[in-house]
């Protein structure tokens, strides 16, 4: 499902009603600089931004361990062999 967007390029926002325990409400009013919603808005596409790294780093790892790179180096030597 893709982020919903007008034709011109800006996306849609939507109202939200959430509820904030005290300590969590005063910690947004000193952060927020006077706009909660952006605020909120930036601390959630940077938890997006993070969530996605640590999946291609991963998938990175797992692609590391994979024996595919063992045999593309098993290739490379074998490649390597006997060309001048």
């Amino acid at each position: 499902m893709g982020i919903p967007h007008f034709s011109d390029g800006r996306f849609k926002s939507n109202r939200l009603t959430i509820t904030l325990d005290d300590e969590a409400y005063a910690f947004l009013e000193l952060k927020a600089n006077g706009n909660r919603s952006a605020y909120i808005n930036r601390i959630i596409k940077q938890e997006k931004q993070r969530i996605i790294a640590e999946k291609i780093f991963q998938a990175n790892q797992e692609e590391a361990q994979d024996s595919y790179q063992q045999q593309l180096q098993d290739w490379d030597i074998t490649v390597s062999d006997g060309l001048s």
